[in-house]
C-alpha cells in the first residue's frame, strides 16, 4: 500500500487570451458589435458579461484538468453534470498494491486506525484476487480513499459554478484542496474570469 497525495492538472496547451477572444467573438455577436473588437477589447468585453450576469457567453470556451483524488472526492466532482468525464475504472483495473489518500487533519491515534484498516481493505482485496475473483468483484472491498485519476471537460461558464460549490467554506476539506489547486492553475492562464475566486 502506498499513500499519496491528491493533484491536478490542467490538459493541453491552454491560450487564455485566445479563449477570451473567442468568447469575444461568439458574445458580440448578441449585440452586433463584432466592429469593436481590437487587439485587447475582449477583457473590458468579457468583464462586463461577467459583472452583468450574462456567463451563457462563457460556455463557448472549455478546457480539460486531470484529476487524482480519492474516489470520495471524485463522487463529489462527477455530480457536476455540464460537464465530461473519463474515469479510472475499479471494475476493470487489478491492483497489486492499492494506493490510498489519507483524510485532512487526523490525529496519531486516527491516523493508526485509519492506516490499519486501509491495509486490511488491501489484503482482503489481494485475497479475494488470488481466489480467483475478477476486479469488478473484489472491488466491493475497496476503501473509499482508494486513489482515482479522473479528467473532467467543462466549459467555463461551469468551471465558475464548480468553484462556486467546492471552494465554499462548507466544502469537504479534500474537494477543497482540489478545487484551489485547479483555480490555481486557472488563474495562471486565463484572466479575468476567474479572478473573482
Amino acid at each position: 500500500m502506498q499513500i499519496i497525495q491528491q493533484s491536478a492538472e490542467l490538459l493541453g496547451n491552454i491560450d487564455g487570451v485566445e479563449m477570451l477572444r473567442h468568447i469575444e467573438r461568439c458574445g458580440r455577436v448578441c449585440y452586433k458589435s463584432e466592429w469593436r473588437i481590437t487587439e485587447d477589447s475582449y477583457a473590458a468585453f468579457v468583464g462586463k458579461i461577467i459583472a452583468n450576469g450574462h456567463e451563457a457567453v462563457l460556455e463557448h470556451a472549455s478546457l480539460t484538468v486531470r484529476v487524482v483524488c480519492d474516489r470520495g472526492v471524485s463522487h463529489e466532482i462527477v455530480r457536476h453534470r455540464l460537464a465530461s468525464y473519463c474515469q479510472e475504472s475499479t471494475r476493470y483495473v487489478g491492483y497489486n498494491d492499492i494506493e490510498v489518500i489519507c483524510p485532512q487533519g487526523l490525529s496519531a491515534g486516527q491516523h493508526a486506525a485509519w492506516e490499519a484498516a486501509m491495509l486490511a481493505c488491501e489484503a482482503a482485496y489481494k485475497q479475494m484476487r488470488q481466489q480467483g475473483c475478477a476486479p469488478q468483484i473484489a472491488r466491493s472491498v475497496l476503501p473509499n480513499a482508494l486513489k482515482t485519476e479522473l479528467t473532467m471537460t467543462a466549459n467555463l461558464r461551469e468551471w465558475r459554478h464548480f468553484f462556486k460549490l467546492r471552494l465554499a467554506l462548507g466544502a469537504h476539506p479534500q474537494m477543497r484542496e482540489v478545487a484551489a489547486m485547479i483555480l490555481e492553475e486557472l488563474r495562471a492562464k486565463i484572466p479575468i474570469v476567474f479572478d473573482e475566486f
